[in-house]
């Protein structure tokens, strides 16, 4: 499936990269990692939600004989960028990444050849840390694993390091564009997609860099960003009386509580923020998903 562009770029001519931005600078960092890989993508589908003129220029301006698609959109949260993008895709396979997040050297080609191999299910990858900020999610996991059923921690699922075949993304339908899920959107994707049949491949030579650029303030509005919303999911599945999602909050708790006191134990305060969140945005967001409507 790969043809010659260049001497030294083969193009995977049936996989396209969808990237949501809101227009952070560091989009060209993002695109000149996949420019620099091993293999290009047939396209990258870049769709802007912001409103920084900049952005359309970086794409029409992309290194390396990329080719991208610039699509400016006035709607909001990373949930409908990705639908947006996805709509758009015609090859037979999709990747997603974020604007934070530096693909590796092997990560188009890597990801291309696992999709073609498997074609009947989603495949996710590695997070690393990068940049001097701490991140707020990462995996660093070096065993490979694929999982065919909802599991009561969580599902592997990571939205920034992600693939699969466009008829399976299509199958499972579109991410929940919901409000109550803002920040958890994968994961209510991943429980949706088990659910559905379609098991989730972990790849850990699929690596990406999640730049952290966030100061500790802004990581703790996002800690709670995420609890809220994963507890917004939740109440989502309570609501259609979900028993399995019962039992994983019960888990939930328990887990945040302990992550919460050993984070203070350790004098980490990240580690103790995420806890923290995770106990004290659980109701408010249960409620918030309870009570959403489809």
């Amino acid at each position: 499936m790969n043809d010659l562009t260049t001497r030294d770029h083969p193009i995977s001519e049936d996989l396209t990269v969808v990237i949501p931005t809101l227009g952070r600078e560091i989009l060209r960092d993002s695109l000149a990692a996949i420019a620099g890989g091993s293999e290009l993508p047939a396209r990258v589908i870049v769709v802007h939600q912001g409103d920084d003129p900049r952005v359309g220029e970086w794409a029409r301006r992309a290194p390396g004989g990329l080719v991208v698609e610039y699509v400016p959109s006035d709607r909001r949260g990373r949930a409908t960028g990705v639908n947006t993008g996805v709509d758009r895709a015609t090859t037979p396979f999709v990747a997603i990444t974020d604007d934070d997040c530096l693909v590796g050297p092997e990560w188009v080609h890597r990801m291309a050849t696992r999709l073609r191999a498997e074609p009947d299910r989603l495949v996710t990858g590695r997070v690393e840390a990068a940049g001097d900020a701490v991140p707020v999610a990462v995996v660093t996991s070096n065993r490979p694993d694929t999982q065919s059923r909802p599991r009561i921690r969580f599902d592997r699922l990571s939205g920034g390091n992600m693939g699969g075949a466009l008829d399976v993304l299509r199958r499972i339908g579109p991410l929940d564009e919901d409000p109550c899920l803002a920040t958890a959107e994968d994961g209510e994707y991943a429980y949706r997609a088990l659910r559905a049949g379609v098991p989730i491949t972990y790849d850990p030579t699929i690596v990406v860099d999640h730049v952290g650029w966030r100061d500790e303030p802004q990581r703790e509005r996002q800690y709670r960003s995420y609890a809220r919303s994963t507890a917004g999911f939740y109440g989502k599945y309570l609501r259609r009386g979900d028993l399995f999602i019962a039992l994983r909050v019960a888990v939930h708790v328990l887990r945040s509580v302990r992550r919460w006191a050993a984070g203070v134990i350790r004098r980490n305060p990240d580690q103790a923020a995420r806890g923290r969140a995770y106990v004290v945005e659980l109701l408010p967001g249960l409620i918030a998903g309870f009570r959403s409507r489809p």
